[in-house]
């Protein structure tokens, strides 16, 4: 196989399994959380064998999320800093969403969208933790004041509405982006999709400069 034919690992093995652990993590305390927050949602809670379990297993996952993804922060949040490009992406994001090139700067490992996401994500896992654990009644709850256990819980709902709909958009853009679940479920991708999405990435890891000729005449 030749260079232009080999794949390039995006993602190792570590990383991926981070990444699916933080996932259906995501999915068991949502759907947990969800059953406790209305009474039309309750039957959620038969997921988790019936409403005392639900209260009990809740916090636990949320806690669990917040660690594994705190093993993703380490791991890449070098990579989700905002640079000049990305926000000239952003400015000419209207180009990206109708696939046209001309004018739209090289990125790195993640476009500006995919790092707003990164730190969306983080601000919202810290303020669910933070709340959770003050209105956590097993443990913590009575160390605190009612009003600010009410805080808390309007904290903790309004935190996790904002992080399933960024999860939302998270899935969407990866089944939009063609290649990008794939990377995440056996961690390579193709040059070409590679030197497409992510340019600067592509250069970093393969040492190919050419690729960005046509970049420099493009403004």
């Amino acid at each position: 196989m030749n260079d232009d034919n080999k794949p390039i690992l995006r993602y190792n093995a570590n990383e991926r399994t981070n990444h699916w652990i933080v996932a259906i993590l995501f999915v068991t305390a949502a759907l947990s959380g969800l059953a406790l927050f209305h009474p039309a949602l309750f039957w959620l809670s038969h997921l988790f064998g019936g409403g005392p379990w639900t209260r009990i297993l809740h916090p636990f996952l949320g806690v669990a999320m917040f660690v594994f993804f705190l093993g993703l922060v380490i791991r890449f949040w070098r990579a989700n800093f905002i640079t000049a490009n990305d926000r000239l992406w952003l400015r000419r994001v209207d180009r990206v969403m109708l696939n046209q090139e001309e004018g739209v700067p090289p990125i790195g490992k993640y476009n500006a969208g995919q790092k707003l996401l990164f730190w969306t994500l983080l601000a919202c896992m810290l303020i669910l933790l933070i709340s959770g654990v003050l209105i956590w009644r097993a443990y913590f709850s009575h160390y605190f004041d009612i009003d600010a256990i009410r805080l808390a819980t309007l904290l903790h709902a309004l935190a996790a509405f904002v992080l399933i709909l960024s999860i939302i958009v998270h899935i969407y853009a990866g089944i939009w982006i063609k290649g990008s679940i794939g990377a995440m479920l056996h961690g390579w991708v193709s040059r070409a999709w590679a030197r497409k999405h992510h340019e600067l990435w592509y250069r970093e890891v393969t040492g190919d400069k050419a690729s960005s000729d046509h970049r420099s005449k493009e403004g």
